[in-house]
């Protein structure tokens, strides 16, 4: 069940970027549908939790709730969403995969230790990779949009590393309530602050939010992506350990790339193929103790899987 379950979230996680980018292709405007996506699977969630008796409605007027939303939903998305107007699905979601390498700086400068030799080489293969991956762009077909695009995804994984690293200190502050409950009211506040940001900064076209493609991409991403998805990452948590979950961004960059070309026919060039692999390899050097740490834990989980079956 345990293994099933990764498999299911790693697909979901690879076909969100296209579901993204289905969407505005469709007309709905970038920030006012995210907002849409958000808030209301943040508050399907919350209210879930509170019938449960896990998540209490004082839990939405904390600043840490709206701090954690302001970093992991407002700033990643809008980054995200404005930007999937000019960019494919599957650069966006190689993009997005450089949050590991940022969170490990932003943890480094903040806690002032030193990086090993492996986070060190990590890192900058992990940069070499986004190199690789804009090399295209600026010198084959140069597109100031198309760079500004992977610019602005960039930006927002570094709203992303803050909340990333701030959250932590949030779980410990609230370690008596549900992750999921957490998450749900963190995605409240995104969800909010990009709906106000859709109402100073975009005409939201409400008519071309009801067309059928349009319908299904944020019916799909509430229920699927930003619901089912994380449900699925914090019972892994819960049944693995924080290690074996996150090796998603391994995995689901790579499914968005190849999903990109084979089901939206968006461009794949050789340079974004091997710049979206060297960025892989540099986040899996980034982690490599956190892995060997999976590694030597692996006969725990697999008692874990036999178990659930």
């Amino acid at each position: 069940m345990i293994l099933l379950n990764y498999i299911v979230m790693c697909l979901i996680f690879g076909t969100t970027f296209l579901a993204i980018k289905v969407g505005i292709d469709a007309g709905a405007s970038p920030f006012f549908s995210a907002g849409i996506r958000f808030f209301l699977a943040g508050f399907i969630l919350f209210l879930w939790m509170v019938w449960k008796k896990k998540a209490s409605l004082s839990l939405l007027f904390t600043k840490e709730m709206f701090l954690t939303g302001l970093g992991l939903t407002f700033g990643v998305f809008a980054s995200l969403y404005w930007a999937e107007q000019y960019l494919s699905s599957g650069i966006a979601a190689i993009l997005s995969a450089t949050a590991p390498l940022l969170i490990l700086l932003l943890q480094t400068f903040l806690s002032r230790q030193k990086l090993s030799g492996s986070a060190w080489v990590g890192c900058l293969v992990g940069l070499a990779g986004v190199v690789i991956l804009l090399l295209p762009g600026l010198t084959i077909d140069f597109n100031k949009y198309w760079l500004l695009g992977c610019l602005v995804v960039l930006f927002g994984q570094i709203f992303y590393s803050g909340g990333a690293v701030y959250s932590r200190h949030v779980i410990q502050r609230f370690q008596h309530t549900s992750p999921i409950a957490l998450n749900a009211a963190q995605m409240m506040h995104g969800g909010f602050l990009l709906l106000l940001l859709s109402l100073f900064t975009e005409q939201a076209h409400i008519a071309s939010m009801f067309t059928p493609t349009a319908i299904f991409s944020l019916v799909y991403l509430i229920f699927v992506g930003s619901m089912m998805g994380h449900t699925i990452f914090y019972w892994l948590v819960a049944k693995t350990n924080p290690v074996f979950p996150s090796t998603w961004l391994y995995i689901s960059p790579l499914i968005s790339l190849c999903l990109g070309a084979v089901l939206y026919h968006e461009p794949l060039t050789i340079l974004s193929l091997v710049g979206g692999i060297t960025i892989i390899v540099g986040i899996v050097l980034v982690n490599l103790e956190n892995l060997k740490k999976l590694v030597n834990k692996k006969a725990g989980v697999l008692p874990s899987i036999s178990n659930q079956r």
